[in-house]
């Protein structure tokens, strides 16, 4: 049976690096910490800062700047879309500015995804299934486990810098190495990230804190959406490769 933790409105305040290194190391405490004081600025300002300054470190080196180039390239041929010469040399004149793109745009990507996850989340947990947390508390939740987006920032980039390439490191393929790339499996496991599997598990452990719910139907229900959205993107590159 899954531990139950309540959320005590009562209990002493968490600090914010007792609540960021809370959600690695004992998540449901930090997220009990979090639901009953629901703070966001501090952990959204630190994930933003911190994934930021490495997209903004990797993309101003030559490596990085060529291996932005190789992922947009790869990621529209994917797609079935042919690029000319003119259009490939637009693309390389606009690296310059991918250092200040990579760490501005995380201030706007990460609030405004956590914003869209947990306005989902409110509705099905809340509308749907009856549940009383506030949007707030479950906006606090969604941002918090941002922390293992920032943790994966850490460490894949500087990875990525030594194999000179986006192709992330810790996806499924590392596991299968010997598929052929254009393969709808081997797509379909390159959608497929430890670090999100990771963040869906803690998302849901969060979740079932706030909610008083279990958290193994929770993580199922995330996990599977997510590959849900694999299969849909591994399908949609094989059908437009004509692989």
């Amino acid at each position: 049976m899954a531990q139950t933790i309540q959320v005590d409105p009562g209990a002493p305040a968490k600090s914010l690096p007792a609540r960021l290194i809370g959600v690695l190391m004992t998540p449901r405490n930090a997220y009990a910490a979090v639901a009953a004081r629901p703070r966001v600025l501090g952990a959204l300002l630190v994930v933003a800062l911190i994934s930021g300054l490495c997209i903004a470190a990797f993309s101003a080196t030559e490596v990085g700047k060529n291996a932005i180039f190789d992922q947009q390239r790869s990621s529209m041929e994917s797609f079935g879309v042919q690029l000319n010469d003119a259009q490939l040399q637009q693309m390389e004149a606009r690296l310059r500015f991918a250092p200040y793109f990579g760490a501005v745009g995380q201030f706007v990507f990460l609030p405004v995804t956590a914003l869209i996850i947990a306005g989902i989340a409110f509705a099905v947990f809340n509308a749907a299934l009856g549940g009383d947390a506030t949007f707030k508390q479950v906006y606090a939740i969604v941002v918090h486990s941002g922390v293992i987006v920032a943790v994966q920032q850490l460490f894949t980039l500087p990875l990525d810098y030594v194999r000179e390439t986006l192709s992330s490191p810790t996806n499924l393929m590392v596991f299968l190495p010997f598929l052929e790339e254009n393969t709808f499996v081997a797509r379909l496991l390159g959608t497929i990230d430890l670090f999100l599997i990771w963040w869906s598990i803690s998302l849901a452990i969060g979740l079932g804190v706030l909610y008083r719910k279990r958290t193994g139907p929770i993580a199922t229900t995330l996990l599977v959406v997510y590959v849900a959205i694999g299969l849909v993107i591994a399908a949609i590159k094989t059908a437009l490769a004509g692989a």
